[in-house]
């Protein structure tokens, strides 16, 4: 037999213990009046003396971490969920039968306790149990600390795991939280109201890419997990909802990386009134913002790389990128035969339809991404490539369009808004015709978003902004999936 498999059954037969005296291991009647951080917050600076005149009985629910056995004593570890607490149990003064019963548990069990706080030798704060109740007992035992849970792959399955046993994993998503509260804080103090679009779709739209599909049975039709939000959002632009944002999930059919997870989340707003100039300035504002909050400094490091959020950050022309930081020659980079030739020798794949515009932006990501460390905007983006975009007034071959790159990867994309609706129905029937093609990312045609827009949009920006990629930069994470609860992984062989 199997190691956990003999440890498994040693701990049923004690959950049939504790059955036949009448004791229900997984009980539900205790009630905790403080958490660990609540006592530390409370008490963590009291000396003896204070804790003496207390007079106080606290109780505390949590699971043993540690156990320390001394004959007729015992010290232990308590974790909840705001922290850890050293807990004290003597025969004598909690009686020899519930001594007997604390030293039948086992790591991991969850107990709640009862008793009063007092300072050890080595003045540690420590709560001295008269009584207990198991709460819950585990049939499985805990990974060892340092040698039970290494496996990266097995704490992306085992996320829970991984939250128990690793304290600065708890602390990844207690940032994440706090990070999106301050997005919400921010937006709403500029007059954006939050809402809701829908998640599944009769046609997905607002970015290329490939969407999930499902069938509903009683209404009898094709519907499609949605890959943005952009088209519904602009909708509410229409009815005259001027400021909105989202922050959802979207799902794109594509592969797996340290950048990518099929299904993630997303912030997009809209503004009303506005250019992509008014969002550039605005973006600096947010992480500028999202830097002190989170970090109380305008520089961090990431992954070795000190990342400085000072303003102005710089703004950066694409095809000017090719040659300032590609290395490619500008007379290569205006030439569009010789841009092909070179996007085919770099092994760019042109889908049908696709030209000078597309090997531009595949380039810019061989040649130019990775090297963006410091907050950069890239404008000047292709017509060919931004279905959805406003053409700039003055070069209609480009759009107003910005990404932002930080630490040499997307992290906001951004456009003033195509409000025309001729135009866009133009660009929807280019876009059809490379989906006829074989190009499974481009736009379908939306005849309801087009016939929103014959009512009139205001000219307006809108942005995206990848949440997890900005949680991996602020909580120093090399991979997605490191900032991600349950990330999508391939099946287990």
């Amino acid at each position: 037999m199997a190691l956990i498999d003999r440890i498994m059954a040693q701990r049923r037969a004690k959950v049939a213990q504790w059955r036949a005296q009448g004791i229900d291991p997984y009980c539900n009647r205790f009630r905790p009046s403080h958490s660990v951080a609540e006592i530390l917050g409370l008490h963590g600076a009291s000396d003896r003396q204070a804790l003496e005149a207390l007079n106080h009985t606290f109780a505390l629910a949590g699971r043993l971490v540690l156990i320390r056995e001394f004959g007729k004593a015992s010290f232990a570890h308590l974790q909840d969920g705001s922290g850890r607490l050293q807990v004290y149990l003597q025969k004598q003064t909690a009686g020899p039968e519930v001594y007997a019963r604390f030293k039948k548990l086992d790591l991991g069990d969850i107990i709640g306790v009862t008793g009063a706080l007092f300072r050890t030798k080595t003045d540690e704060l420590t709560l001295m149990v008269q009584d207990f109740v198991l709460l819950t007992k585990t049939l499985r035992p805990l990974p060892e600390k340092f040698h039970g849970l290494t496996d990266v792959e097995q704490r992306y399955r085992q996320r829970y795991l991984d939250l128990l046993v690793n304290p600065e994993v708890r602390q990844v998503f207690q940032r994440r939280a706090a990070l999106i509260r301050h997005l919400r804080r921010f937006l709403e103090t500029r007059g954006f109201l939050e809402v809701e679009t829908p998640m599944m779709q009769p046609i997905p739209g607002g970015a290329t890419a490939r969407p999930f599909e499902t069938f509903h049975h009683a209404l009898d039709t094709t519907l499609y997990l949605r890959i943005a939000p952009e088209l519904y959002l602009k909708r509410l632009v229409v009815g005259g909802m001027e400021r909105v944002y989202e922050i959802n999930r979207n799902f794109r059919n594509e592969g797996l990386s340290t950048l990518h997870n099929p299904e993630f989340t997303m912030l997009e707003f809209y503004q009303a009134y506005a250019t992509f100039d008014d969002l550039m300035n605005l973006t600096e504002e947010l992480f500028v913002s999202l830097a002190l909050e989170l970090n109380g400094s305008l520089t961090l490091h990431y992954q070795g790389q000190l990342i400085d959020f000072t303003p102005p950050w710089q703004r950066l022309d694409l095809k000017d990128s090719l040659t300032l930081v590609g290395g490619i020659p500008p007379e290569v980079v205006r030439d569009r035969e010789a841009l092909l030739a070179l996007a085919q020798k770099e092994g760019v794949a042109l889908r049908p339809g696709e030209g000078y515009g597309r090997a531009l932006t595949k380039l810019f990501d061989l040649k130019v991404e990775a090297h963006l460390l410091q907050p950069t905007f890239v404008v000047g983006y292709p017509t060919e490539t931004s279905p959805l975009s406003r053409s700039n007034d003055e070069n209609p071959q480009v759009v107003d369009r910005f990404e932002l790159f930080i630490a040499g990867r997307e992290m906001a994309n951004a456009f003033s808004e195509l409000n025309d609706p001729d135009d866009q129905r133009q660009r929807f029937e280019k876009q059809a015709q490379a989906k006829l093609a074989g190009d499974e990312e481009a736009h379908a045609l939306d005849e309801d978003f087009l016939t929103a827009l014959e009512y009139g949009m205001p000219p307006a920006a809108g942005e995206g902004i990848g949440i997890d990629r900005v949680v991996m930069l602020f909580t120093d994470s090399p991979s997605i999936r490191d900032v991600i609860l349950f990330p999508q992984l391939r099946p287990e062989k």
